[in-house]
């Protein structure tokens, strides 16, 4: 594991047992030996259809939940491994932004005190709260004046914006945004994304985005991470994963983004529904939807593959089929 990143993951697996007809219980496999790094500075994106593992990842790079197995570090030391102090200072350190801005904020408090919170435990004087909760309020382009305000008083937009504030007022290291902008219309899409543009140059920050539209990824990520059924199928810069990717997964949702099409259309590149993460495929788990399938796919699993360009890929045929 890379003991210079600021933040790494090394096999993690998650599964969940959830309950099923006829009230018995069967395990959905979230994670299945997932392994990342995020280094100083740097902006990764996590991409990949609902219920691929996405948030479960982030949240597990977050410490808000437990992987069954597997290690995440901060700077090269296992969270399982942080004394008491550490263990603050990693979680004032790395926050996280949340899908839904309205239900990560308290209903009761007013948005000001909210945000002010980390001011607060870090015994910060009045006087100067004031003049903090002024500059990050200003930052993410809101008065000082909606201090007073409740959250059922902003829209979606402005909700999310005080979230980010809220995040930002712990002086993190860490971002970790859980799609950050899915609620939101287009126009309030750009205005966020503008946001953490300027977060991450304005407060040195290092960022994880998970988000299922690669657009969104390629503006704004150095690496995008490409998953499928828990598993990290492609990894790799993001401009090159755009201009030359080496899984046919990741060909299929470049495919299917709007004005994008190079090749074949999204129904041709990408065949049937997501399977069941109750019910993973053998071999390849990409195996059923994929056009280019053969005998071995069916049943041998890839491994992750790294090539020189900075990829990183998990397919049989990849050498074959992108060269």
């Amino acid at each position: 594991m890379n003991t210079l990143s600021i933040l790494s993951a090394a096999d993690l697996k998650k599964t969940f047992r959830v309950s099923s007809q006829g009230h018995s219980t069967r395990s959905l496999t979230a994670l299945d030996q997932v392994s990342l790094r995020l280094e100083a500075g740097e902006t990764l994106g996590i991409a990949g259809e609902s219920g691929c593992g996405k948030s479960t990842l982030a949240k597990i790079m977050a410490g808000l939940l437990a992987p069954d197995s597997g290690t995440v570090c901060y700077k090269g030391t296992p969270l399982s491994e942080l004394g008491r102090d550490e263990g603050i200072i990693f979680r004032l350190k790395t926050q996280m932004i949340f899908q839904d801005p309205f239900s990560s904020l308290n209903p009761r408090m007013r948005i000001g005190d909210s945000i002010s919170e980390p001011f607060k435990i870090a015994g910060m004087a009045a006087p100067q709260q004031r003049i903090e909760l002024e500059r990050i309020m200003a930052s993410v382009g809101l008065s000082l004046e909606a201090a007073n305000r409740f959250p059922d008083e902003f829209s979606g937009g402005q909700r999310q914006r005080i979230g980010i504030a809220r995040a930002l007022a712990a002086s993190p290291e860490i971002l970790i945004a859980d799609e950050p902008v899915s609620s939101l219309d287009i126009s309030i899409q750009a205005q966020i994304i503008n946001i953490l543009l300027q977060m991450k140059c304005d407060f040195t920050l290092s960022m994880m985005i998970v988000s299922h539209n690669l657009l969104i990824l390629r503006h704004i990520c150095d690496r995008i991470i490409i998953m499928y059924l828990g598993a990290v199928v492609e990894s790799g810069p993001a401009a090159k994963l755009f201009s030359r990717c080496r899984h046919p997964y990741t060909e299929a949702l470049i495919a299917a983004i709007p004005g994008l099409h190079t090749t074949a259309a999204k129904s041709e590149l990408l065949q049937d529904d997501l399977p069941s993460a109750l019910s993973i495929p053998s071999g390849c788990r990409f195996h059923p939807r994929c056009r280019h399938a053969v005998d071995r796919c069916r049943h041998e699993s890839p491994t992750l593959t790294d090539y020189s360009d900075g990829h990183s890929t998990a397919c049989h045929l990849s050498n074959s089929l992108y060269g």
